[in-house]
């Protein structure tokens, strides 16, 4: 992915590490049993909105993004601003309605949001209650090393994937969500969590569509390559079980590529209602 020259976006805070968890489960955490299950669903769930009902602590510091020396934090900030311009003419055209950015933390170690702790360990996820994403900059690293998912535009994906559930924030989707899930069975509420994630990998298809000018020989496959890697099928068989599907939070491994190509080739908002789709 070409972001030489691109701006880096000052919905940026940077954390230090080293912080206690306290409050409420962090926002995710529907992953499946096995220790490469719960990496792979930590570093690639979008959000179990149930803990928004739970209170956090905030406790680290913030510093402006100029301050951060990683590589991480710069790439990160760059993504996000491409998010900003790709989301705001999108609101714009095909919503006719403003677009407000989400903020991205990213932090080293642990930290704090209102959806509860974060860690190494829980991975990327968004917190609708402070309508920030959360980023530890060891994830590029486990990205590659232990999914098999490497590639720039496999880590943008990813960011791409949690600003789109910011986009569901911002049209009420979440709320919806939210609701529909307290009223339901473990196994319904599965059901609509995974309609909510593909759709979210529909949304980040949308914007790779409009990054396109951005996007090296071989991206495309690199971000579908990350939604297989991430379906709760391959997850689970990587775990040494048996694909049981009304476990499954996420998608499957052709469900997550299909959606995501879906967005990608479409371009429009439109097309991503996974809860209006006959078959998912």
């Amino acid at each position: 992915m070409r972001l030489r020259g691109i701006r880096r976006s000052r919905n940026v805070e940077v954390r230090s590490g080293g912080g206690r968890r306290r409050g409420g489960g962090r926002a995710g955490g529907l992953g499946v049993v096995g220790v490469l299950a719960v990496l792979a669903i930590g570093y690639f769930t979008g959000i179990d909105v149930s803990p928004l009902l739970q209170g956090g602590t905030q406790t680290q510091q913030s510093a402006p993004v100029a301050q951060g020396n990683d590589r991480a934090t710069e790439f990160s900030a760059r993504v996000l601003a491409t998010t900003e311009d790709v989301w705001t003419q999108i609101f714009d055209e095909q919503l006719g309605r403003s677009y407000t950015p989400p903020k991205l933390v990213v932090f080293s170690g642990v930290t704090q949001s209102p959806c509860g702790g974060a860690s190494g360990a829980t991975g990327p996820f968004y917190c609708p209650a402070d309508r920030k994403a959360y980023l530890d900059t060891s994830f590029f690293d486990m990205l590659d090393q232990r999914m098999g998912a490497g590639g720039d535009f496999a880590a943008a994906y990813v960011i791409a994937h949690e600003v789109a559930h910011h986009v569901q924030n911002e049209l009420g989707i979440l709320p919806k969500v939210n609701a529909a899930r307290q009223q339901s069975s473990k196994v319904e509420a599965n059901q609509l969590t995974v309609k909510l994630e593909l759709m979210a990998d529909c949304l980040s298809g949308v914007w790779a569509r409009n990054v396109q000018g951005l996007m090296d020989k071989g991206d495309l496959e690199e971000a579908l390559n990350a939604a297989r890697k991430i379906g709760d099928d391959h997850l689970q068989r990587q775990a040494g079980r048996v694909p049981q599907p009304h476990t499954f939070t996420h998608g499957t491994s052709e469900q997550r590529a299909r959606w995501f190509a879906r967005g990608y080739d479409t371009g429009a908002v439109g097309q991503c209602d996974t809860f209006a789709a006959r078959q998912l």
